[in-house]
């Protein structure tokens, strides 16, 4: 499930980084990571009142922290598939559940 997930952000992000001629090396993907995780804090900031909305509606702000959630998540992800992570077993060893909905662990 997390595998294909991966590839699947994989297959979008080598197109978007082709059609752009962007080298994506091990930089790229931790960089990458940091600049979405503080487009999603400036969003929740924002939602929260602590930034200025600066124009959004908060509807705008909600459908903006559902978009920066979804590139933090595929930039995760991409940077767990460069580096040759097993999500789905640290994920078991730290969280204590299967991604894949089995059952918790003891």
């Amino acid at each position: 499930m997390i595998r294909a997930l991966a590839e699947s952000f994989e297959a979008a992000s080598a197109r978007y980084a082709a059609e752009r001629d962007i080298a994506r090396d091990g930089d790229w993907f931790l960089l990458k990571l940091q600049e979405e995780a503080g487009e999603l804090t400036q969003v929740a900031n924002r939602l929260s009142g602590r930034s200025p909305a600066k124009g959004h509606s908060p509807e705008d702000l909600r459908r903006l922290l559902a978009d920066e959630t979804a590139d933090l998540l595929g930039h995760i992800l991409l940077f767990a598939r460069h580096h040759d992570v097993d999500l789905a077993a640290a994920i078991e060893r730290k969280w204590r559940f299967r991604p894949t909905n089995g059952p918790r662990l003891p």
